[in-house]
């Protein structure tokens, strides 16, 4: 089935929801939603630059100011999912953003939208710091491959 995606040109991961994703109602948990975002995070942009050794050296980190979850659909054990994510904004100082999309792979319904956002901070301190170079041209990079340059956050 093809998937309608909210925007082009999406990185993504399939997922397969297995038991320990459920809750006591039987669907997928929000906790792991969350799980499924940081891990295509960090598999979208590790690629591009953004490793844990780019951060331990710079030491800096972009750490998550809010998250905002959209939940269309439940989903249950054994139901094949795709997760698509996009870097949507890159202030070049302090902040990013990143949007996300969750999709039955059998009907392509859409389950889950999300937004992040998203604050560069010094690892040693935990403050607000200014985004190294390499942080805001990766940044740029991913926004370039989803044709969102020159999008504001």
């Amino acid at each position: 089935m093809e998937i309608e995606w909210d925007l082009a040109n999406p990185h993504t991961r399939p997922i397969q929801v297995v038991e320990e994703d459920t809750d006591r109602l039987g669907h997928t948990n929000n906790t792991a939603y969350l799980r499924w975002m940081e891990e295509v995070s960090w598999h979208h942009i590790e690629p591009l630059g953004m490793d844990w050794q780019a951060h331990e050296e710079s030491g800096k980190a972009m750490a998550i100011t809010r998250t905002e979850i959209d939940y269309l659909a439940s989903a249950y054990a054994g139901e094949e999912l795709m997760i698509a994510t996009w870097i949507t904004g890159c202030d070049g100082r302090l902040t990013s953003s990143r949007q996300f999309q969750i999709v039955r792979r059998r009907d392509g319904r859409t389950l889950v939208r999300a937004k992040c956002r998203y604050a560069c901070i010094d690892m040693a301190s935990g403050r607000p710091a200014r985004m190294p170079k390499a942080f805001v041209e990766c940044h740029r990079r991913a926004m370039d491959a989803h044709g969102l340059t020159g999008q504001s956050e």
